[in-house]
Order: structure tokens, then sequence, then C-alpha cells
């Protein structure tokens, strides 16, 4: 394979990354309504922000074409918002 195919296959891989990125972005917003019930603890608060923040910022553990650092925090956000929603005993949307 010579080097062209690389880039195709390097910059398909990394528009993926981004779409994926882009969608659990999204996903966190929808799940933001469980930051204004009072039962949720202020750390998995602080947890959505965080990963926002963490995603839109130019600075990254990975450079930005590869996007998996930014995947991995949005993933960290939504598991931890839909734990504490469902430790505190209130339905956490599965769809979200």
């Amino acid at each position: 394979m010579d080097g062209k195919v690389w880039l195709v296959i390097a910059a398909i891989l990394a528009v993926a990354l981004a779409v994926a990125a882009a969608v659990l972005l999204v996903r966190v917003f929808k799940a933001r309504k469980l930051l204004l019930d009072a039962g949720i603890p202020l750390r998995d608060k602080a947890l959505f922000w965080v990963a926002v923040v963490y995603t839109v910022s130019p600075v990254d553990l990975i450079p930005d074409p590869v996007y998996l650092d930014d995947v991995g925090v949005l993933l960290l956000a939504l598991r931890s918002l839909h734990a504490a929603a469902v430790s505190a005993g209130k339905p956490a949307d599965r769809t979200v």
C-alpha cells in the first residue's frame, strides 16, 4: 500500500472519530437535565462541565486529529451522570 492509501485511511479514521466526539458531546448536553437535580452529587455535575470544556478546548492529551481522548472523557462523563442518577433514584434516560 502506498502513502496515498494510508493518508485516505487516516483521514477517514479522523473524520469518524470527530463525528463520534460530536455525537457524544450532544448526548452529554442532552443529559444536562440531570445537573438540575438536587440528588446528583456535585462531583458528577462538575465532571460534566470538565468534559465539555476539555472537548472544546484546544489543549488535549492527544493532538486533535485523534479524538480518542475527547471520546473517552465524554463517555466517562455520561457514565458518571447516569450512575449518579440511578443511585439517586432518578430515572436515567438510556436513550440520551
